[in-house]
């Protein structure tokens, strides 16, 4: 009876190991697939951030060629 107790144990236990491997491989793998998609999005927003930049470049020259326009059309507020 005592050798059929530990047959059956240790019957459990591999299948414990089994069970225990596979969520290993499986966390593995997750893992693999979370750092390439924080690489993608690390991508993503550093071309949202130079498309902001570039976007605000763009409203500063054409705010100093707004500027440009009205003074030469000596239409400037004197009040500011």
């Amino acid at each position: 009876m005592t050798n059929t107790t530990y047959n059956l144990v240790l019957d459990h236990l591999r299948a414990i190991r089994a069970d225990v491997a596979s969520i290993k491989s499986e966390t593995k793998d997750i893992k693999t697939r979370m750092t390439a998609l924080e690489i993608a999005m690390a991508g993503f927003a550093s071309s949202e951030m130079n498309h902001f930049a570039s976007l605000a470049g763009r409203a500063d020259r054409t705010d100093s060629r707004l500027d440009r326009i009205e003074r030469r059309l000596e239409i400037i507020d004197t009040a500011n």
